[in-house]
């Protein structure tokens, strides 16, 4: 395929493949992690602490940026991140039954998260360089849906699998398997966007690294100088606060026992329910909330959007308060929720993009922005197993509902800097 080809590469033949590439490892990470070392005997604190922790390089991945604005092409850092990734998810799996296996697979995935974290930065920049506003718009539905069946394999999919591997294997050897599949799932996609991804902007002309400081510099003085930031920081930090203490705990509470306050779910289980009843939710409402930004706009869209993504955690203080063993009604509350994540979560990704990222350095501060909302995510997920083990999964689930009444408070005040992509597209139509 020629260069011309490339460039003119259809979005449908790489959105879904760059943002599932996006997810896998971050949900490997965040969730994955979490079942597979408590089977193998962590305390939930300890998990929830370094799984989070090690997260780190997502909230600071602007950093580097910069650098990728210096050399080859946003392309060439997707591809070689990707194989990155593949190569130490199978060293991950390696690990796995050394004595010290805990020691050294967390310091094999703080790799990952380092090479996610960099796919992260280069995927959003291709996705900024090639598509127009509209077209971002169009597709954020497709980018959202695409990250959360990353999610749904990974948390779904794979967990489910390792149930059923390790009734055959044991434990250590059906994590072995998973964590060498998820490799290769991640090696494959990198030798996919080798060929199918378009390129991005070519470096920029930064040469030097003493440059490459003052660009950084330059980078993070023009951040805080942009209309209404620290207004739009306590938003984007607001945001996922409440999901930072749900999304480490969910899945243990739903393998807890029930005499400890759980649903007492196997491994299999857990994986149908996330795999099965929450795939299709998931989908759904990440392109449902796409079409729906698209027809409303996002500034009136912002509030419903918000709602979406946090009353749904709701379910969880439900199934704690009531501790049900019948899986179709787990599994209604979960499709409720993912549902409801789907549907938000794609207003956050498009009002980081279309009210912070525009200007001079959009892909070093869409990933600034970005860095920051995570670290609201990390902090409370980090903190998550000691909230939880001094509470108890219903109190938890209850206080998760509190944690999200700010944003609501945010998003009802919050003001916009730049034109939604509605308000763009109907600027576009005048100019026309």
């Amino acid at each position: 395929m020629s260069k011309e080809n490339r460039k003119q590469t259809k979005p449908a033949f790489w959105v879904p493949t760059a943002y599932f590439a996006m997810g896998l490892p971050f949900v490997a990470i965040a969730q994955a992690s979490a079942l597979m070392y408590e089977g193998m005997g962590i305390s939930d604190a300890q998990i929830a602490f370094w799984t989070s922790l090690i997260m780190i390089p997502w909230t600071i991945k602007f950093l580097w940026s910069p650098v990728l604005e210096m050399f080859k092409s946003k392309k060439y850092f997707v591809v070689i991140s990707q194989f990155v990734t593949g190569i130490t998810f199978a060293l991950v799996a390696f690990s796995l039954p050394l004595n010290d296996f805990f020691t050294y697979s967390i310091a094999l995935l703080s790799i990952i998260a380092f090479s996610g974290a960099t796919n992260d930065v280069a995927t959003d920049g291709v996705y900024m360089d090639v598509l127009s506003p509209g077209q971002q718009a169009e597709y954020i539905g497709w980018q959202g849906a695409s990250y959360n069946i990353a999610k749904l394999l990974t948390a779904g999919g794979f967990v489910a699998l390792a149930g059923v591997l390790e009734k055959q294997m044991g434990v250590v050897n059906a994590w072995v398997s998973v964590m060498l599949g998820i490799g290769l799932v991640m090696a494959l996609i990198g030798l996919y966007h080798a060929r199918m991804l378009p390129k991005g902007q070519s470096a920029s002309e930064v040469t030097s690294l003493k440059e490459g400081f003052e660009t950084l510099w330059d980078v993070i003085k023009t951040f805080f100088q942009k209309k209404y930031i620290y207004l739009y920081i306590g938003f984007i930090v607001l945001f996922r606060f409440a999901e930072g203490f749900a999304i480490k705990i969910a899945p243990l509470f739903f393998k807890a026992a029930v005499a400890d306050g759980g649903l007492g779910l196997s491994l299999t289980e857990i994986g149908v329910i996330y795999g099965t009843f929450g795939t299709a939710a998931f989908v759904l409402g990440s392109l449902l909330g796409g079409y729906f930004i698209a027809w409303r706009g996002l500034k009136k869209a912002l509030l419903f959007l918000v709602a979406s993504f946090n009353i749904p955690f709701a379910v969880y203080a439900f199934l704690a308060a009531t501790q049900p063993d019948n899986l179709y009604i787990i599994g209604s509350a979960v499709v409720f929720e993912y549902f409801g994540y789907g549907f938000g979560f794609v207003g956050l990704i498009l009002f980081m993009m279309q009210q912070i990222a525009p200007g001079k350095y959009k892909m070093a501060h869409y990933a600034f922005a970005s860095g920051i909302m995570n670290l609201g995510f990390m902090i409370p997920s980090m903190l998550s197993g000691y909230f939880s083990d001094w509470l108890g999964y219903k109190t938890f689930f209850f206080w998760v509902l509190a944690a999200t009444i700010p944003v609501f408070i945010a998003a009802w005040f919050i003001p916009f800097a730049n034109p939604d992509n509605k308000e763009q597209k109907e600027l576009d139509a005048l100019n026309n």
